[in-house]
């Protein structure tokens, strides 16, 4: 399969390389996200099979005074993607948020509950969506939550960078939600991708989040417990760590159609991080 991926430096993108190296990945210096009306060209110069974008505006926070930004990349770019592969009849898949709903009540979100986001970034990834959906393409929107790798910028890195000069955090306890390793997304996008081309029923809009679900402070904790590090945790609430961009605090994604419809079951966030911490050299 020609398969063709918008990202190369992301965390989802750099797992993408280890499994499918074959793949043509295009970075921002070939593919610029921020003007879309250049995508449908590269798309019919690439002639893929099947397209999977990793690439996104990813800084939340930032996302609240550079909206037109977001906006371009997160929301515009994905609908230019999907047209294009509309017209090339090959299947789109394409990486969204648990931050397109508003966070309310206590049960995991499913694909078709209404949406509802409550910053800028959330507001921009449903644009994108939406895109996607009115294009006419073959496609897989994957909402997918608290992504974590050796790669980049995330959570458990930070963690671990804070436990270098600190032996004790303040990390928010009512915000809950599922980790979910890059890797597992990245496997999850190629099942997704090859299932499409075979049957192109399956097109719409699926969850995929680690499980169990936990808070921030429960995932701090278990960061320093499998790194061994003597870190204690103290819970605090999303009132007392105000940031730019408002969170949700249910971040729970239903992910059952995904296990049925592609075979995917939630994966083990644990061991997902046993797997990040081993790469970082933290573990032997």
């Amino acid at each position: 399969m020609r398969l063709l991926v918008f990202g190369q430096t992301g965390q989802v993108a750099r797992e993408l390389q280890r499994l499918a190296p074959q793949a043509r990945y295009l970075g921002r210096d070939a593919a610029d996200l921020a003007h879309p009306e250049t995508l449908g060209a590269i798309l019919r110069a690439a002639a893929p099979e099947a397209v999977i974008n990793a690439a996104a505006y990813t800084a939340v926070d930032r996302a609240e005074t550079e909206r037109s930004e977001a906006l371009l990349i997160n929301g515009q770019s994905p609908a230019a993607m999907a047209e294009a592969c509309a017209a090339l009849g090959v299947p789109f898949v394409h990486i969204s948020t648990d931050y397109v709903f508003d966070g309310s009540g206590v049960q995991p979100f499913r694909p078709t509950d209404p949406t509802g986001p409550v910053n800028h970034y959330g507001h921009s990834k449903l644009v994108g969506e939406a895109g996607v959906r009115a294009s006419g393409a073959v496609h897989a929107v994957l909402r997918t939550s608290w992504v974590f790798s050796a790669h980049g910028t995330n959570f458990v890195k930070t963690m671990l960078r804070l436990a270098q000069t600190r032996d004790r955090l303040t990390v928010v306890a009512d915000q809950h939600g599922g980790p979910t390793p890059a890797a597992a997304i990245a496997r999850a996008c190629l099942t997704l991708a090859q299932t499409l081309r075979d049957d192109p029923a399956k097109t719409g809009v699926y969850h995929f989040a680690g499980a169990p679900d936990t808070t921030w402070a429960g995932f701090a904790r278990e960061v320093f417990a499998q790194a061994r590090l003597a870190v204690a945790v103290e819970d605090i609430s999303t009132s007392a760590f105000p940031t730019p961009a408002a969170r949700p605090l249910n971040s729970r994604l239903d992910c059952t159609s995904t296990e049925t419809t592609f075979g995917l079951p939630r994966p083990d966030w644990r061991e997902g991080l046993r797997d990040v911490l081993k790469e970082l050299e933290v573990l032997a």
